[in-house]
């Protein structure tokens, strides 16, 4: 009897190693339950990015009925920091990486080729290096792009500063999406028969002697989204504003920093459409490489900044909306 006692002793020991082994992490164990484990990595803090974790968050929450847990991560703008969340995320074996801003983006696409990835705020995944083509991205990375009307936003320059005879355009050299973007203004602009010069900040010790040469050299600035710029607005606001060159910003946060006017889309739904990707991914298997770029094509307002507008009297438009408003 003792004999047998020690048998099945030994036994269970076993047992209960083998299922100790093979559970895995805990998100495989999430899985096993139905409830999904999400990475996000958000290069950093700022308005709009903020507002596309906001409405991914709330949305996929929505789309799962709450069987979905988030490790959100900010890395405080710091490339070293994306990349060790992502790699994090990759050893945890999450579910799904969401990666908001373009940084983010690429260190979680190094880290792994297997793990979908949905991106946010990223304006050409292509210029990025993520995909093969925004229409086939052919890798495990997919996403909604944050690429505003540039048309239109010249558009706007010319309608609020007629007189205006060159344009400054003013992007960080690091963010490959604010050069596509100025490639794109600088198209507009030569269709308007508008001169342009490009100031580049290779990073954020350069923004203020930068923008200076530029407000300097031209009448009106054309900031894109940019996430550099978008963390030095007050900056921007303190050289632009006393010289009398009014900015055009490529999305709301940057307005509302450093700008007189804006037609942006809204980062919240960006989030939104995200999730929504996210959730094809998740629970109907849809496979990143095959899911296009998506665009936010709804909700795309015309803004300004009251207060900037009013300290360089500027004309606005009876139809636009105050920030804030």
């Amino acid at each position: 009897m003792k004999k047998w006692m020690k048998t099945i002793a030994a036994m269970m020991t076993i047992t209960m190693a083998m299922t100790g082994c093979g559970g895995g992490s805990d998100a495989s164990a999430d899985d096993a339950a139905g409830k999904y484990t999400v990475g996000i990595v958000q290069q950093l803090e700022h308005p709009a990015l903020d507002a596309a974790t906001l409405g991914f968050q709330e949305k996929l929450t929505e789309l799962l009925d709450g069987n979905v847990t988030f490790d959100y991560q900010n890395a405080q703008g710091e490339q070293t920091n994306c990349t060790t969340i992502a790699t994090k995320f990759v050893s945890d074996g999450v579910d799904l990486i969401m990666a908001n801003a373009t940084t983010a983006l690429q260190s979680a696409a190094a880290a792994t080729a297997d793990i979908p990835i949905v991106g946010t705020s990223v304006t050409d995944y292509v210029t990025a290096g993520v995909v093969d083509s925004n229409e086939a991205p052919g890798r495990n990375v997919t996403g909604a792009s944050d690429l505003a009307p540039i048309d239109e936003q010249i558009a706007m320059l010319t309608e609020l500063v007629p007189d205006a005879q060159k344009v400054g355009i003013v992007y960080c050299s690091a963010e490959p999406n604010s050069m596509y973007q100025s490639k794109l203004a600088q198209a507009e602009l030569d269709e308007a028969n508008i001169a342009w010069a490009e100031y580049t900040a290779a990073d954020s010790n350069e923004v203020q002697s930068v923008v200076t040469k530029a407000v300097a050299e031209c009448d009106v600035l054309y900031v894109p989204t940019d996430n550099t710029m978008a963390n030095n607005t007050e900056i921007i606001k303190n050289v632009a504003v006393p010289a009398g060159v009014p900015v055009i910003a490529g999305e709301e946060g940057i307005c509302s920093g450093c700008g007189v006017a804006t037609l942006s889309i809204s980062y919240y739904d960006l989030g939104v459409k995200a999730a929504e990707m996210a959730y094809e991914i998740l629970v109907n298997g849809a496979n990143p490489a095959e899911m296009p770029i998506e665009y936010v094509s709804e909700g795309i307002t015309e803004k300004y900044n009251a207060e900037i507008a009013e300290a360089l009297q500027i004309a606005i438009p009876e139809d636009m909306v105050a920030i804030g408003e």
